[in-house]
């Protein structure tokens, strides 16, 4: 049985380069103009990894448990780091809005599937 990961590995890999090089805190990297162009390429990968991840398909139970398990893994990541980044920031008294809509926008999606998928 061969796993066809490649692709999501390989977007994946990119997503996160972008990522970090988008972080830019000192605008050292780039000038405005490379940045936004940075931040195109940054959508494009993202929609072609979010693609692969929601076109995959499980073969058998196993590969859906595993599916589930690092869905799983995911969401509790995202919601943790979502939530330490709202609680390091509430020490300087000044919480980024979109620290807070995106956790809201995950806990809801999560709500929300769970009820209707129920």
């Amino acid at each position: 049985m061969k796993n066809n990961y490649w692709g999501e590995i390989v977007f994946g890999t990119i997503l996160i380069i972008f990522g970090i090089i988008l972080i830019n805190p000192f605008m050292f990297w780039m000038p405005t103009t490379m940045l936004m162009m940075a931040v195109a390429a940054f959508a494009l990968i993202f929609f072609f990894f979010a693609g692969f991840v929601w076109k995959e398909s499980s073969r058998d139970e196993r590969e859906a448990l595993h599916k589930f398990v690092a869905g799983r893994a995911a969401f509790l990541t995202g919601v943790g780091t979502l939530a330490l980044g709202i609680i390091v920031q509430s020490f300087s008294h000044l919480i980024d809005p979109w620290l807070v809509a995106a956790l809201t926008a995950m806990v809801l999606a999560k709500l929300i599937a769970r009820a209707v998928l129920k």
